[in-house]
């Protein structure tokens, strides 16, 4: 008895039954609990030797799969019974019979009466029939029962779970209203709490007030963080123990399933590390067939680890409070005690009214603090989606507003990713690192990507100097165009209570939890601040605000679009007209001026026939002017038909035949092993026949001219192209011009010295674009000139760095490509232009 005693003078005992078959089955139990721990042990023989504490990853995952909810027995302070719906035990805690003087099987099939008594067990059955949802308990009230061993009142609990309806009884303070004694108390509470502004004043009230009522010697209140390590904010302690305050809690010391009882059940007491759980009788419920769930009871049994961990500790009496925000588990208010402490029914129900109200006050401060940090975020936002709805370039626009741009994510740096051109602001990775991540962004689901620990989660970020954390929004995954957010490291020292690498520790006989809780220092590199949940949402209102800006423009451009086309149509029809109708005057001219030449001519002074000649040499220009523009015209609208085109071949043939012999037989050639190129043969063989007639023209003036046709494989943006170009030693040009070489009727030469109509390099431009490719020209005025046409080896018709359908155009910009309004326009006419 003296040890019992010790215990607490209330305490239900269940060394005292029988040693039935009960005590046999229960006995089969907890052999479980010892394979487990010898399935520890056998784990920890292959931990590192010069790594302390360390075990096996396996005996952390037996840990995590632990049935903590199913423990076969209860804490040995109360008694467990479970009825069916009309009030007949159908399944009892083994130390009912000390307290009771009647044995677990007599009590089986037996009415709830012969315990309770026809009155309590009335209204415990009344107030069962009452319960509406799971793990709601409702408390029948404090009584005295007639021939039990305790004297004094008892506590009736009663609750259901999946079905099953239990009974609890436990020692109560008095048969007083247990909510008339509480209400003065939990009103002060709020009174107080509601003065105070900041979460941490708040948890500070809490531990104080939860100690003053329930007597612990320590009440520390504690937050979870995101991976499930707990933080100390708040702490009252009684002299001779050991202080936590601003420590961390390793999220191995209560596993994930123990969170989650913690998150259904807000309320938990062990009143003696030291207890010999009481079985339960029989041990599988009749009615399942399996181990009864006991989630929802007070009474029930913990693991043994955990008791160990208590004595590890110090701590010999516990109770816990879940702190519940948004019904997720924030924190705990958890006291501890060196000697063993059961405190009333009355005093635990109050400590859990505080943590119900504790959990309010921190959800309403953190929701308004959350709601006010989303206004800062929105108001940043704005200013940047006004400036940029004021530019037409969105490129400029983000990068001009740096300051809004960084502020409203909190990053120091950042980077704008449009038409594979990168813009880089603040402290960024270099762009090399910044175009590997938007590769590894390409093969990412979502539309926000972020991380607070870069090196660990993005490879390519690995070797990023001072850079921890990213958050990067996709505008467009199909032309890749993003933008990117990026964080400092922020070093952090942490102290822990205890190394949190060793949570199991090798004892010489078992396997138990970690032995100090010493504190032990840790500090934490290649972190940033974590992303809170209103950046990642301001994020996504960014990108969707961005969309709907550029969605606006692209439907103006594409109304523009319609209405240069109505336009375009027009002046197709009237440029045929004209041309196809002046053909047969200008024809009729010449013709008509030869025969007067004929027939008249010795009649004409010099001064006539001067001016006879002149019409005759116009009229044929004009025609040939009206042949090209035809020619042009037809050059965008005529299907390209692709196949393996020989360009050392097609450029011979060109020398041959296109090439006047005269003015060829003056030149010295030099033809390069030309590479094959995939094309249409037709219309590079105009191309080439454009160019290299140039280059025979504008080197004609030279004594001895010399042309070179080459080739070279294309890097960089040309990757996988092949780069043809033809070399004069001509005249060359003014490289200040050479932007309207290509252009239609663009002349850098007088008429006078060198004919042409000035079309023929915008039809080469034109062919090399619908190839896919791309044409430029370099000269040094009177040395020469070089002129290039890089094709790609695979053919892509329309995919031209400086060309775009009107499709694609409008699809760019609808993907959030920037641009001057006269860029805008120039698409739009460039695309009109491929209908001809």
């Amino acid at each position: 008895m003296k040890k019992r005693e010790h215990h607490h003078r209330c305490d239900f005992d269940a060394r005292g039954a029988s040693k039935s078959c009960t005590l046999r089955r229960f006995a089969r139990i907890q052999s479980r609990w010892r394979g487990f721990f010898q399935t520890m042990m056998d784990n920890t023989t292959t931990a590192h030797i010069n790594e302390p504490g360390a075990v096996d990853a396996s005996a952390y995952a037996e840990c995590a799969r632990e049935p903590i909810h199913i423990p076969g027995g209860i804490q040995p302070h109360g008694v467990l019974i479970s009825v069916d719906a009309e009030g007949v035990i159908l399944q009892i805690s083994g130390n009912i019979e000390p307290v009771a003087r009647m044995s677990p099987h007599a009590c089986i099939g037996q009415p709830l009466s012969i315990l309770l008594g026809e009155h309590t067990s009335e209204r415990a059955r009344t107030r069962l029939h009452e319960l509406t949802r799971d793990g709601a308990a409702i408390h029948v009230g404090n009584v005295n029962i007639e021939g039990w061993a305790h004297q004094g009142p008892l506590a009736i609990v009663v609750h259901r779970h999946e079905g099953l309806l239990f009974v609890e009884v436990e020692p109560a303070q008095d048969t007083a209203d247990v909510f008339s004694t509480m209400y003065p108390l939990v009103r002060t509470f709020v009174t107080e709490v509601q003065s105070m502004r900041t979460v941490e004043q708040i948890c500070q009230f809490a531990a104080t007030e939860i100690q003053r009522i329930a007597g612990f010697g320590r009440t520390l209140v504690y937050r979870f963080d995101e991976e499930g390590h707990g933080h100390v904010l708040a702490e009252a302690i009684e002299p001779g123990y050991p202080s936590y305050l601003n420590q961390y809690f390793p999220a191995s010391d209560i596993p994930a399933q123990a969170r989650e009882l913690y998150r259904r059940n807000p309320i938990r007491l062990i009143s003696n590390a030291n207890y010999e759980a009481a079985p339960l009788v029989p041990p599988l419920h009749p009615q399942t067939g399996r181990p009864t769930d006991l989630t929802y009871a007070s009474l029930r049994s913990v693991s043994p680890v955990h008791l160990q961990y208590m004595r590890n500790m110090g701590t010999l009496a516990s109770m816990s409070m879940s702190i519940l925000v948004d019904d997720k588990l924030w924190g705990l208010i958890s006291c501890h005690h060196a000697t063993p402490r059961l405190p009333p029914f009355e005093v635990r129900t109050a400590c859990e009214h505080v943590a119900q109200i504790v959990s309010l006050q921190i959800e309403a401060r953190e929701t308004q603090a959350e709601a006010q940090y989303r206004l800062e975020l929105r108001h940043m936002l704005s200013k940047l989606l006004s400036s940029m709805a004021n530019t037409d370039s969105f490129v400029e626009a983000l990068v001009n507003d740096a300051p809004d741009l960084l502020g409203f994510t909190r990053s120091s740096g950042a980077a704008v990713i449009f038409e594979g051109r990168t813009s880089l602001i603040g402290v960024t990775p270099s762009e090399q690192q910044v175009s590997a991540l938007v590769d590894w962004l390409d093969n990412q689901s979502e539309d926000v990507v972020m991380s607070d620990r870069a090196s660990e989660e993005c490879p390519v970020l690995k070797d990023a100097a001072d850079i921890a954390g990213f958050l990067a929004v996709s505008i467009s995954k199909i032309y890749r165009n993003y933008v990117v957010w990026f964080r400092r490291e922020v070093v952090q020292t942490i102290e822990w209570a205890g190394d949190p690498r060793a949570k199991l520790t090798g004892l010489a006989t078992s396997l138990s939890p970690r032995v100090s809780f010493d504190t032990w220092t840790d500090v934490v590199r290649n972190r940033s601040l974590p992303w809170r949940a209103a950046e990642r949402e301001i994020a996504l209102e960014f990108r969707a605000a961005v969309l709907g800006i550029v969605l606006r423009r692209a439907e103006e451009i594409a109304q523009l679009a319609t209405e240069l086309g109505r336009a375009n149509h027009e002046l197709e029809g009237f440029s045929y007209t004209v041309s196809h109708d002046l053909r047969a005057p200008l024809r009729h001219v010449v013709s008509f001026a030869d025969l007067l030449r004929q027939i008249d001519g010795d009649k004409l002074s010099d001064r006539g026939r001067g001016y006879l000649d002149r019409v005759v040499t116009s009229a044929r220009f004009g025609g040939r002017l009206v042949d090209d523009l035809l020619s042009f015209a037809q050059l965008g609208r005529a299907a390209l038909r692709p196949h393996k085109v020989d360009v050392h071949a097609l450029v011979h043939t060109v020398i041959q035949n296109d090439i006047e012999e005269q003015s060829s037989s003056r030149v010295h050639w030099s033809v390069d092993a030309l590479p094959s190129i995939e094309g249409d043969h037709v219309f590079l063989h105009v191309a080439f026949a454009n160019v290299i007639a140039n280059a025979v023209k504008f080197s004609a003036p030279r004594e001895k001219p010399a042309i070179e046709v080459g080739a070279y494989e294309g890097t960089g943006e040309l990757a996988g192209h092949e780069v043809y170009f033809v070399r004069d030693n001509g005249v060359g040009f003014d490289m200040r011009y050479v932007d309207k070489l290509f252009g239609v009727f663009q002349r850098l030469h007088v008429n006078e010295q060198f004919q042409g109509t000035g079309i023929g390099l915008a039809n080469v431009r034109r062919i090399i674009e619908r190839h896919g490719g791309k044409v430029w020209a370099e000269g040094v005025l009177d040395q020469g000139a070089t002129f290039f046409m890089a094709l790609p080896k695979q053919f892509r018709p329309e995919s031209g760095v400086r060309r775009d359908t009107a499709a694609s155009a409008l699809a760019r910009l609808a993907a959030g490509t920037g641009g001057t309004g006269h860029d805008i326009e120039q698409l739009v006419k460039r695309s009109q232009q491929d209908k001809k």
